[in-house]
């Protein structure tokens, strides 16, 4: 089972869809994919990008496919959509996630000490927030199985894509685009989008890692890197509200390294159209960094 973009796999692997959690009648399923041979392995739990509101476990299967071939447990994560469950919903079911993988970890051929978070644009965002905030109440609402053995939502590590790391920042960069001279069209859905899951500018600021970092929470900072495309007007930008002198990468990396944290920012050449999904057949230099990164912080 391989890719154009799976250059040079180590490993091969083998995908299995497993119900990990269930509201009411709605199960939400995981997409697994696992190396074969003989574990443990390091294990990323995958976060989908979509605005909190589109997309599922399916649509990046490139990188995951990528991190199977490479030694990697990936785990593709369904949860809540905010077209329906707004905040903080995705970020519980992300946080059972993953301590139902620790809680599996023999299952998935890993170790609890060996399971990371990953996610791409809102993905991003929600893999940044459960690893800075493993036991909020809020967040770890959703208890394991009765009889699973205790486990908590640290990780090991997050990797990041375009991360829409401050969302009152960019709703408000969204709201002056629409309300230029010429808007472009991209700020109309993101901004629907917005509205739909955080539901208020309250709730954007509290949710926002950036905003948190500045506020001097007491947050966990595991080692973490930043993927960005250059000339991604939706993610890469200044925020004229803030004194910070930079765009927002490196306003939330300054943060990052002020509370404590490791965190590298890593420029790609990658087009990005505003609103159209990326084309990640081309992002194979950057799943080879990630795998690097994996390497380095959780394999050891």
């Amino acid at each position: 089972m391989a890719t154009a973009i799976l250059e040079s796999p180590t490993t091969a692997f083998d995908v299995e869809d497993v119900e990990y959690l269930r509201h009411g009648d709605k199960p939400l399923l995981a997409r697994i994919f696992k190396p074969r041979g003989a574990g443990p392995f390091p294990a990323m739990v995958e976060c989908h990008g979509g605005a909190w509101c589109m997309s599922d476990r399916h649509t990046e299967k490139l990188r995951h496919e990528y991190m199977a071939s490479h030694g990697i447990v990936s785990i593709a994560l369904d949860f809540r959509s905010g077209n329906e469950d707004p905040y903080p919903a995705s970020v519980q079911d992300i946080n059972f996630a993953v301590r139902w993988a620790k809680a599996n970890a023999r299952e998935l051929e890993t170790r609890p000490d060996l399971v990371g978070l990953s996610g791409q644009s809102s993905g991003g965002h929600l893999a940044m927030l459960v690893a800075m905030r493993p036991h909020d109440p809020r967040y770890s609402a959703v208890p394991l199985p009765a009889g699973s053995p205790p486990q908590d939502a640290s990780v090991r590590c997050v990797i990041m894509s375009w991360p829409v790391i401050n969302p009152l920042s960019r709703y408000r960069h969204a709201k002056r685009a629409e309300a230029s001279a010429n808007p472009p069209a991209w700020p109309k859905s993101i901004i629907g989008r917005h509205d739909s899951y955080w539901r208020s500018e309250a709730n954007m600021s509290e949710g926002s890692p950036t905003m948190a970092l500045e506020r001097g929470e007491k947050l966990l900072t595991p080692p973490a890197i930043w993927f960005q495309a250059h000339g991604d007007i939706m993610h890469d930008y200044k925020d004229v509200e803030s004194s910070f002198d930079g765009n927002e990468p490196q306003r939330f990396c300054a943060a990052y390294r002020k509370a404590g944290g490791s965190i590298a920012l890593e420029y790609i050449d990658m087009e990005r159209q505003p609103g159209a999904s990326p084309d990640l057949s081309k992002c194979g230099p950057m799943f080879g960094q990630m795998v690097a990164f994996i390497e380095r912080h959780v394999r050891a």
